[in-house]
């Protein structure tokens, strides 16, 4: 039987490493055996993991392509061992129905080195609108970077989220509370306080309240006490598990929702260790660094798409992190919530992985990264970078360089309403 590849090394498949080598095929793996080679055989050393899948970056292509564009911020992803991408709708011209999302998607489609899909951002009464092949929805209860916050929804749009299929994801902020609380913050502490947690609470209820089929609730940043999550995703980030408002940031840590106070954080840091959430995304937001001048004015925002597993990987060579939540978080679970092909060392599966030497434990230094804006807070921070990544059968990073790119697919979704899936 022919191969387009081979690729031999030590993998992690269904809880523990095993010396393995796999056949390739057409960009899925074909083959899985102890040992066998082809006429292509590549050796990948170090541990071999699926590659990574971040379901929540802001790439600002189109429109504010001099913070990031759809090559560079997949071009960051790789380096990081982040071979899929999931890209937010609040553009500068917001993704709110079909034309929108159909002049952006030709405008990046061809640029990516990742395989991506597009959200869209859901408003009151656009469902109509919405492109059939969009991977998720958005919806902003309270307003952040280019949007406003959703009141309420209507009669209508329950009825129409509650017959989407796919994953809705909320920024789960209230708006009324966020405009009850509001202030000028001149620094990270006054900044959670004027966005406080009792405003994320009260979001995170509304969301439980909604008869949704995959509710999601991105970058949660605390937990209410005793709250019953019900069958929302909770979806967190490395600034909120690792940062916090007393840290020396600047504008640099100022991102919404903000960074909590050190107990809080420390308290969700151990949950997440625990295994207590279901994934963990980057919330990948580049400005540049007029827009982070001050903090008053400075838009909310980090980077992170790059660093994201490579900082987790940090804690897990410490055995601070066990190795199977990192991977049921940062590749196995998205690939779940998405119905992707993806997240797993199996036959039939996306023949996208990364090789990681867990011994190399290097310090982060922002002007190594690859972004527009390199300027980030984890600036120091030990992390562990991919020596290789292959993503659909490709080898795109050798010995921690870009060998190859533009191998990046888009990934088109069709919503099934559920009334349908019982048919």
């Amino acid at each position: 039987m022919q191969y387009d590849t081979v690729y031999t090394g030590n993998f992690y498949r269904d809880g523990k490493y095993e010396r393995l080598s796999l056949g390739i095929r057409d960009g899925k793996i074909a083959r899985i055996a102890r040992s066998f080679t082809g006429e292509r055989t590549v050796e990948l050393s170090g541990a071999v993991f699926p590659g990574g899948i971040d379901s929540h970056v802001h790439f600002r292509d189109p429109g504010e392509t001099e913070k990031e564009d759809f090559s560079t911020g997949t071009a960051s992803a790789i380096y990081g061992g982040t071979t899929t991408v999931f890209d937010m709708p609040n553009n500068l011209v917001p993704i709110r129905d079909y034309e929108a999302y159909e002049r952006k998607l030709s405008i990046v489609r061809g640029k990516s080195y990742a395989d991506f899909g597009l959200y869209s951002l859901y408003m009151p009464g656009n469902g109509p609108l919405i492109h059939e092949e969009s991977s998720s929805l958005k919806i902003f209860l309270g307003g952040s970077t280019n949007t406003v916050g959703v009141k309420d929804l209507g009669h209508k749009d329950r009825i129409f989220l509650n017959e989407f299929s796919k994953p809705v994801v909320f920024h789960a902020e209230d708006e009324e509370c966020l405009r009850s609380s509001a202030s000028e913050p001149r620094n990270l502490r006054e900044h959670n306080l004027s966005r406080p947690e009792r405003c994320e609470w009260k979001a995170l209820e509304t969301v439980r309240d909604l008869a949704i089929n995959k509710p999601v609730a991105a970058h949660v940043s605390s937990t209410p006490p005793d709250f019953q999550f019900g069958n929302i995703v909770q979806e967190v980030t490395p600034h909120h598990l690792l940062l916090n408002d007393s840290m020396e940031l600047g504008p640099w840590g100022k991102v919404n929702p903000p960074l909590r106070d050190r107990t809080t954080q420390e308290s969700l840091l151990s949950s997440f260790l625990d295994g207590r959430f279901y994934m963990i995304s980057s919330d990948h937001a580049p400005h540049t660094e007029g827009d982070k001048q001050d903090f008053e004015h400075g838009k909310s925002g980090i980077i992170g798409v790059e660093t994201r597993l490579p900082i987790m990987l940090g804690l897990l060579s410490k055995g601070i992190l066990p190795v199977e939540v990192y991977v049921r978080m940062t590749c196995q679970n998205p690939a779940r919530l998405f119905e992707l092909n993806k997240g797993r060392i199996d036959t039939g599966y996306d023949a996208d992985f990364y090789a990681v030497d867990l011994k190399q434990v290097r310090r982060i230094n922002q002007n190594r990264l690859h972004s527009k804006v390199t300027f980030t807070p984890f600036d120091g921070f030990e992390a562990v970078f991919p020596q290789h990544v292959v993503l659909g059968g490709n080898q795109v990073i050798e010995n921690g360089e870009m060998i190859d790119d533009h191998f990046g697919k888009y990934i088109p979704f069709a919503n099934k309403r559920k009334k349908d899936e019982t048919e």
